[in-house]
């Protein structure tokens, strides 16, 4: 048969056995090099496909279930989730079929299993597209979903379950004039400054791309900076800045900003999208706690679960199982602590974390302000366009979360706080 489709679906399944046998999330395993001998649109379907059969893997996984005795080996099982995904999606029952029979057939443990692949999935094709939308929103796995419910409550993670599942927007930050960028673009410019576009097709061919007129940047993740509000001429520490958003954000108030992150790799693409932008900021590679000097603003955007970005990363709860959050959590103390080190007296420290677990943020604030008596939330920092009353916190931070804009088309989650030293 042909092999039109092959390489992009074999990528597919070797993403999913990564991210579900290794724990490897699937920007790790691409950063690898796992598309790389592929074409761009090969490239770019392989990572659709298992994006989307990730997305609604609680779906894929009910309807299989009826078709099977025993779960296959996980190769086999991760083909006919691809193909019941790509069969329920509408894809052509002959071209899914023949081409996940293809290539277990050309395993060189699983080729005796391309009988059951193929009786599986026709038994899919007849019935799957039918059943897919009378299945309830895929839920969060247990392991995280449960923390979820006992912080914010089933009806809360139940909308956070549908920002899950619905298709995600890109956001774009202005340079400059948002209004400019939104008219330039087609997109929507939201309340907090972001640009929306639901149907960006490829971003740099994007008006403003080449010229530097924004960047791509969550709206969410766009916030912790507008809060800092750092002003012309003061002496700003971005930490642990890469990919550069926030960073960019910094620059173009034109603070004196200083970025640093510990991966060269990461910081060399800050580099390349503050030359496309033409702003300046200083970047340093090292390790946040070599970091020495004073700074009037400090920006930490510490290491974190992650877990407010699974609208866009939905391998993150099939990768992870939470047993390395504690040691992250501590991090995160160590990192606020040297932190303030490095701060002014009457400077700012933000703090956030793309985070929907509270001891990854409001809780990290409270021990903060117990440990340091010269520290005090500053509540006026949030003071800020399109900043909803509802995200404030009890101790005076922002609580971002997925399940909230669902006017706009949703946000990923984060938590965020300005503390001021007041010593």
């Amino acid at each position: 048969m042909s092999d039109i489709g092959l390489p992009a679906r074999r990528s597919a399944i070797y993403l999913l056995d990564q991210i579900m046998g290794e724990g490897k999330l699937m920007a790790e395993v691409i950063g690898a090099g796992a598309l790389d001998r592929l074409d761009p649109a090969d490239r770019a379907r392989a990572q659709r496909l298992a994006t989307e059969t990730l997305r609604g893997m609680e779906r894929v996984d009910r309807i299989l279930q009826r078709h099977l005795q025993k779960y296959p080996p996980l190769t086999v099982r991760n083909a006919l989730r691809i193909g019941t995904y790509e069969l329920c999606q509408g894809e052509a029952a002959h071209g899914v079929v023949n081409a996940m029979v293809s290539i277990i057939s050309r395993h060189k443990r699983y080729g005796h299993l391309k009988g059951l692949v193929n009786a599986v999935l026709r038994k899919v094709a007849d019935k799957g597209p039918d059943q897919w939308p009378t299945l309830r929103t895929p839920r969060l796995p247990k392991w995280l979903r449960s923390p979820l419910v006992a912080a914010w409550g089933a009806e809360a993670v139940g909308g956070m379950e549908t920002a899950f599942f619905a298709a995600t927007p890109l956001d774009l930050t202005p340079k400059t004039d948002g209004a400019a960028v939104a008219k330039a673009t087609g997109g929507t410019l939201l309340p907090t400054g972001s640009v929306r576009l639901t149907d960006a097709g490829q971003v740099s061919a994007l008006s403003g791309f080449t010229s530097g007129d924004w960047w791509v940047q969550d709206a969410a993740a766009a916030v912790p900076a507008r809060v800092l509000d750092a002003q012309p001429g003061e002496a700003v520490l971005d930490l642990c800045a890469a990919p550069g958003g926030k960073t960019m954000q910094l620059a173009a108030t034109g603070a004196d900003v200083t970025a640093v992150d510990i991966s060269a790799g990461r910081m060399e693409r800050v580099s390349q999208n503050l030359v496309r932008t033409g702003l300046n900021a200083t970047t340093q590679v090292a390790d946040a706690f070599d970091i020495t000097g004073q700074f009037d603003a400090i920006l930490l955007d510490a290491p974190c679960s992650a877990t407010g970005t699974i609208r866009r990363h939905p391998d993150l709860p099939f990768a992870k199982d939470g047993s390395e959050f504690g040691a992250l959590m501590e991090l995160q103390a160590r990192m606020i602590d040297h932190a303030l080190t490095l701060l002014k007296p009457g400077g700012r420290l933000v703090f956030c974390t793309c985070s929907l677990l509270p001891d990854e943020g409001e809780v990290q604030v409270d021990e903060a302000l117990e440990r340091h008596p010269d520290l005090a939330v500053d509540r006026t920092a949030l003071d800020r366009p399109g900043i909803d009353l509802a995200w404030i916190t009890q101790e005076g931070g922002l609580r971002l979360r997925p399940d909230m804009w669902a006017e706009h088309g949703h946000m990923d989650g984060f938590y965020i706080a300005c503390l001021r030293k007041t010593g």
